[in-house]
Formats: C-alpha cells, sequence, structure tokens
C-alpha cells in the first residue's frame, strides 16, 4: 500500500466505505461506475451501459493496482486515501496474464506462482496462486494448455457459481451490502471520496 494512502487513513480513520463504484472485468480492466451505470444493473449482469466507463488513465491504474486488497469476508477493494472503495467482481479477484517462458502475472502486474488449476463448467480457466484465485485471460488459454500437456497442472472442475464459497471471495460487495440492515450499509453505497 502506498504511504500516501496510509497517511490518509492516519489522518481521517472514520471515512465510510462505497460500493458500487468501481468494477474489474474477466479481463482484468477496471470500470468506474457512476449512478446511472448503477441504476442500470449489477456489473456482471451483461445490460449495456451498467459496466459503466472503461479506466484508461495508466497513472489511476497503477495507484488502483498497488492499493488493491482483501478484507476479511472476501471482499476486494482498492484503498483510495482514507477510504475503502469495494470492487465489483465479473469473473474472480484476479486475471492472470501467462507468457510463453512460464511466467504468470496479474492484472495489477504481480508475478505470482500458480499452484492449481480449475475449469468451469463452459472451460474458462481459473489458477489459484500464491496471493489468491484468479482467472486466466482468455487470450493465454492455449498456454494453459500448453502447461497442461507439459505436466504442469493437472486441471479440476467446479462450477463458476461455486468458486466464490470455495475460494473465499465476494463477487459483489454492493450487493451484500444491500442485504446488511443499519445504517453501514447506507454508508457502504456512498459515492467515493472523504467526509
Amino acid at each position: 500500500m502506498d504511504d500516501i494512502v496510509k497517511q490518509a487513513m492516519a489522518k481521517w480513520p472514520r471515512v465510510p466505505h462505497c460500493s458500487g463504484w468501481l468494477g474489474l472485468d474477466a479481463r482484468g480492466r477496471w470500470w468506474l461506475r457512476d449512478e446511472q451505470a448503477q441504476a442500470l444493473g449489477a456489473f456482471a449482469s451483461g445490460v449495456p451501459g451498467a459496466r459503466g466507463s472503461r479506466l484508461e488513465h495508466e497513472g489511476l491504474i497503477a495507484f488502483i493496482g498497488r492499493n488493491y486488497e482483501v478484507d476479511a469476508q472476501g471482499q476486494w477493494y482498492f484503498q483510495n486515501g482514507p477510504q475503502r472503495v469495494y470492487v465489483e467482481l465479473e469473473a474472480a479477484p484476479w486475471v492472470w496474464r501467462l507468457h510463453d517462458d512460464g511466467r504468470v502475472l496479474s492484472h495489477t502486474g504481480r508475478a505470482v506462482q500458480p499452484s492449481a488449476l480449475w475449469l468451469d463448467e463452459v472451460g474458462h480457466a481459473y489458477l489459484l496462486a500464491d496471493c489468491g484465485f484468479g482467472l486466466v485471460h482468455s487470450q493465454d488459454v492455449g498456454l494453459v494448455a500448453q502447461a497442461v500437456e507439459q505436466g504442469r497442472w493437472t486441471p479440476e472442475t467446479l462450477a463458476a457459481a461455486q468458486m466464490p464459497g470455495r475460494f473465499g471471495f465476494v463477487l459483489s460487495p454492493q450487493q451484500l451490502a444491500g442485504s446488511r440492515d443499519g445504517p453501514a450499509a447506507a454508508d457502504q453505497n456512498r459515492s467515493p471520496g472523504p467526509r
């Protein structure tokens, strides 16, 4: 986590969390979801416009990646200064990119060591790595096949709907926040920014 983020957290320790405002798609791209996008439906609903606007600013994307964490409930978030911005996940908390030389990198550029390969009911490939569970980028499935042929990984199967429970992550913190009672849930749906 960036030092400037740690300093902001110490200075403003009671900034409410928010959810629904940031999404991570199955290709490792970040999406900013304003109120209009959220009103159209869930991030992973497939409804046109519900994803919001794709982030393209390299500095902002790198900042999010450096400050991307998980809480004790398996909800992934971006620590934006003093505020946690919970992330809506299309498929998994990590998206892996495989390279011809055997390296595996996360969508944030982090090098990882995979330990297991999983396939869902439609053939999407997922890897369990030292930092967590993630989806293999669709462009890299050929390299997964090569790794299986070489004996590096033996695939196991599991339905996509069972993966969050099995690997301890929450796809939609916004939906989870909406199901909670009390003022804490209302705080989670506020827009990003210090209060």
